[in-house]
């Protein structure tokens, strides 16, 4: 993923999917831009913490465009999939896929954004751990 992904489709398994709403909005009316990284963040997490059995953070985050705002009301889904696994850290991709409210198609997305995220697996203290632990 070097470059923005032109596919037409969802990559991955569908991880989080939920309404925006008004309370999500900047001053212009669109749902903030921080909102969906930190629900895309929260996607990581959870796809790399079924990886790691166990506590993920993230360490970076790498190129994120923006294709087109998200309105009230649209059903955002954040699909994640694991590219890469190194001895602490897991490469996740994620996608932020929405249907739009006025949208009749239920199966009709738009790709809003796309981001590779590094997360490593922590121990109990917040260290650095491996992601395969010998049992």
């Amino acid at each position: 993923m070097t470059e923005l992904d032109d596919v037409p489709a969802p990559q991955g398994q569908l991880t989080l999917k939920l309404l925006a709403s008004r309370q999500d909005t900047n001053l212009h009316g669109d749902i903030a831009g921080g909102w969906l990284v930190a629900l895309m963040d929260q996607a990581a997490e959870l796809a790399a913490g079924r990886e790691a059995c166990g506590r993920t953070a993230t360490v970076a985050i790498e190129a994120m465009d923006f294709l087109c705002p998200v309105r009230v009301g649209s059903m955002v889904n954040i699909f994640t999939a694991v590219r890469e696994i190194g001895h602490s850290s897991i490469k996740i991709d994620v996608e932020v896929w929405i249907r739009s409210p006025q949208e009749r198609d239920p199966d009709e997305l738009h790709k809003v954004t796309e981001a590779r995220f590094v997360m490593v697996a922590l121990d109990d203290n917040g260290r650095i751990r491996a992601v395969r632990q010998n049992d």
